[in-house]
C-alpha cells in the first residue's frame, strides 16, 4: 500500500536552524513519515528519539553522491541503520557526470556499483530526477541513458513527476514505461504564472493526481512524497494542504 511522506528539503530554512524541530512540527502538519535531504550536524541518535517520539517513520532519503562512495558509503549505512531506513536515494548527478553519453554510461557504471553495495549491505538504492536529465544526450535523454544501462534490481526510480512535467514530459508514460523500478513518486503540482512555471500545492497546477495515484497504486509504488520548495503563503500552511489534498485525491480514487 502506498504511503505519504514529506521531503524535508521543503523546510530546509528552518531544519537549518533547528532541524530537531523542524521534525517534531512534521507530525503536526497530517504526515507520519519523513524523507530526510541531510542531518544538518543533527546525531542520528537524537534524530530518532524525536521521530520515535512523534510516531514518524522514514520514507527514504537523499544522500548526495558523495557519501554514497568509498568510505563514506558505509558511515551512511550506520547512520540509516539507526534510522530503520531502507531506502538511499542519489538527489542528482553533479554537472560533471552528465556532461556526454560517455559520462552518463560512466555514471550509470558508479550507480550499478553503488546500488550492488547497497543490496549486500540491506538497502534498496534509487536515482531522483529533475528536469535536466530529459534533456537530449545522443539519440536518447540523460533520463533513459541512466536507466537503460543501469541494471533495474540495484537501481530503482524516484520519479518527480513535476520536474517530469517541467521539462514537458508525461509523468503517467515514464510510470508505465519502467514501472517495476519505480519505488516513489516526488509530488508538487505545477502552474503558469506570468509565462513561467512553478511549483505549487497538489490541487492547485495542472498535474493530474488523480491519474498518477490510481496509477502508481496500481502499481505497488510505495511512497508518496511532497517536496515543494517555492510558497505563496506560509510554508507550514501549504505542506499542510499538500497533505490534506493527496489524502483526500487517494480516497477518492480508492487509494486508503
Amino acid at each position: 500500500m502506498s504511503q505519504i511522506g514529506l521531503q524535508l528539503f521543503s523546510l530546509w530554512k528552518d531544519a537549518e536552524k533547528d532541524f530537531l524541530g523542524t521534525v517534531q512540527k512534521v507530525a503536526s502538519l497530517g504526515y507520519d513519515s519523513i524523507q530526510f535531504a541531510g542531518f544538518y550536524d543533527t546525531p542520528v541518535i537524537e534524530i530518532k528519539k524525536v521521530m520515535d517520539a512523534n510516531g514518524l517513520k522514514t520514507a527514504g532519503a537523499h544522500v548526495g553522491i558523495n557519501q554514497l562512495l568509498g568510505e563514506e558509503l558505509s558511515k551512511t549505512f550506520e547512520d540509516h541503520h539507526m534510522l530503520e531506513n531502507n531506502l538511499l536515494i542519489c538527489p542528482a548527478l553533479p554537472k560533471e557526470m552528465r556532461l556526454s553519453e560517455e559520462e552518463y554510461k560512466k555514471s550509470a557504471e558508479t550507480l550499478n556499483e553503488i546500488g550492488l553495495r547497497c543490496k549486500n549491505a540491506g538497502f534498496i538504492f534509487g536515482y531522483h530526477n529533475h528536469d535536466f536529465e530529459f534533456e537530449s544526450v545522443g539519440d536518447q535523454t540523460g533520463f533513459d541513458y541512466l536507466f537503460d544501462n543501469t541494471n533495474p534490481d540495484l537501481v530503482k526510480i524516484e520519479l518527480d513527476c513535476y520536474w517530469a512535467t517541467f521539462a514537458n514530459q508525461d509523468p503517467l508514460q515514464i510510470i508505465n514505461k519502467y514501472k517495476d523500478r519505480i519505488i516513489s513518486l516526488h509530488l508538487k503540482d505545477l502552474k503558469i504564472v506570468d509565462g513561467h512555471k512553478k511549483g505549487t500545492e497538489i490541487g492547485n497546477g495542472q498535474l493530474d493526481f488523480e491519474s498518477l495515484i490510481k496509477t502508481g497504486n496500481s502499481f505497488n509504488i510505495e511512497w508518496f512524497t511532497v517536496e515543494q520548495e517555492e510558497f505563496e503563503r506560509n510554508p507550514y500552511e501549504s505542506l499542510s494542504l499538500n497533505a490534506n489534498n493527496l489524502k483526500r485525491l487517494m480516497n477518492k480514487v480508492g487509494v486508503n
